[in-house]
């Protein structure tokens, strides 16, 4: 999320001082194509990302059964990203169309470039929300990790909201410069923010692996998901946080900034749709059996079971993986019963042991 720059148009009020010289100004000045014709190509491409979002849920809504929280944030991330494309749109239009003509008033602010970095704001906080739900759950509910997400979290969408009151009382993109530094930090903040939390989800996923081929097959996806929308929106901050940094004065940081929103939007609704896509990877993984085959040849020929007989025996134990969705219980897909599965292995293992023990004697 990003301020906007101290000097907008790159024109002093003696350099243009009429009005109908507009066309020969904006054809020979290229400082036009610069600003605001960056600010127009990002509003056109958050256009885009919106109307996938906007197949997305439909998508979502037509083919998922998740219990209503799950529905409720969707609904809310899509109402945040439609009031901001709405904003930016009203935004480039009042620039572009209504004030076609006027160089003065593209010195002045318009309300709505300065609401719309709230409701992105809005968009952000309620998926990294989500996706922070997703590392406390993974981590076995680690406070020390789980913390340092929210911090960042938190912190972004405190900074938005004091960039919004503070800008709101500004009239000009001269007294906006003043922020500068706000927008910095919202923006480092939100790369911060991005990356953790898809490192975090990478390492946990990792370390989930149980060493059976369909369901690493199913870790393999899911980090591949979590790297890919984590990687989108950490650069898009990345880039708007070094346009500003660098180029503060050019309008080059707004095409970045406009799209952030929608990129965390279409994460949110890629991750919630592809669900049913990683379970079906390994040909019905809901319940999967994984031979374990057990035979007395496995034992030391000198020990004191093969004094007796030495029949063959062999055992297969069926192990059961079990993987739950967001609408099982309000777990997430990834959130699999490892542990349990792990422990049932263990158990049936000693039995066939215990078994082939007392068949041998």
């Amino acid at each position: 999320m990003s301020l906007m720059s101290s000097t907008m148009i790159g024109l002093d009020k003696t350099s243009v001082p009429l009005a109908s010289c507009w066309p020969e100004c904006v054809a020979n000045n290229p400082v036009f194509s610069i600003r605001l014709g960056a600010a127009f190509i990002g509003a056109v491409i958050a256009a885009s990302l919106h109307g996938v979002s906007c197949v997305q849920a439909w998508y979502y809504y037509t083919h998922q059964n998740d219990t209503w929280p799950i529905k409720s944030l969707v609904g809310a991330v899509m109402a945040f990203d439609t009031i901001h494309q709405a904003l930016i749109t009203h935004t480039m239009y009042t620039y572009l169309v209504s004030n076609w003509g006027d160089l003065e008033s593209l010195r002045r602010l318009v309300w709505s470039m300065l609401v719309e970095v709230l409701f992105n704001g809005f968009t952000a906080l309620l998926v990294q929300s989500f996706l922070t739900m997703r590392v406390w759950r993974l981590s076995n509910k680690a406070i020390w990790l789980t913390s340092i997400v929210l911090i960042l979290v938190i912190g972004e969408f405190g900074c938005v909201v004091a960039f919004t009151a503070f800008s709101l009382h500004l009239k000009t993109f001269e007294e906006l410069a003043h922020l500068k530094t706000l927008s910095i930090l919202v923006n480092a903040l939100a790369a911060a923010g991005d990356v953790l939390i898809a490192a975090a989800l990478c390492t946990l996923l990792h370390r989930s692996r149980t060493g059976f081929q369909r369901s690493d097959t199913m870790i393999n996806k899911l980090i591949l998901f979590a790297v890919n929308t984590g990687f989108l929106t950490s650069l898009c901050a990345v880039a708007s946080l070094i346009s500003i940094t660098v180029a503060g004065q050019t309008f080059l940081y707004i095409g970045f900034f406009f799209c952030i929103g929608r990129l965390y939007t279409n994460s949110l609704l890629a991750t919630l749709n592809a669900r049913k896509m990683i379970r079906g990877v390994g040909e019905g993984v809901n319940s999967t059996s994984e031979g374990v085959s057990l035979s007395v040849r496995d034992f030391p020929k000198n020990g004191p079971l093969t004094a007796r007989r030495t029949t063959d025996i062999s055992i297969k134990i069926d192990t059961t993986r079990e993987f739950v969705t967001d609408s099982d219980q309000g777990h997430d897909l990834e959130k699999s019963d490892c542990n349990t599965a792990t422990a049932s292995i263990v158990r049936r293992y000693e039995a066939a042991v215990a078994e082939l023990e007392a068949a041998r004697n």
